[in-house]
């Protein structure tokens, strides 16, 4: 295990022993940051789409193009 998993076992490990009242606190705080907020959103996004079936990139790029042309 390297040290940055290390610490995050760590972490997560204090935050899950947290009172609910303190967890959505320290959510709330995250959440306030706008760069923060982004990747949680990303994340979230990324994790509900993992099971779809995904395309090769040109494919997108050519169908797009094919749209804007029209």
């Amino acid at each position: 295990m390297s040290q940055t998993q290390a610490i995050v076992r760590v972490f997560m490990q204090a935050f899950k022993s947290l009172p609910y009242q303190e967890k959505e606190s320290f959510l709330g705080e995250l959440v306030k940051n706008k760069r923060y907020r982004e990747d949680l959103i990303d994340i979230a996004i990324i994790e509900a789409r993992r099971s779809e079936p995904s395309r090769p990139f040109r494919e997108y790029l050519a169908e797009r193009r094919k749209r804007e042309s029209k």
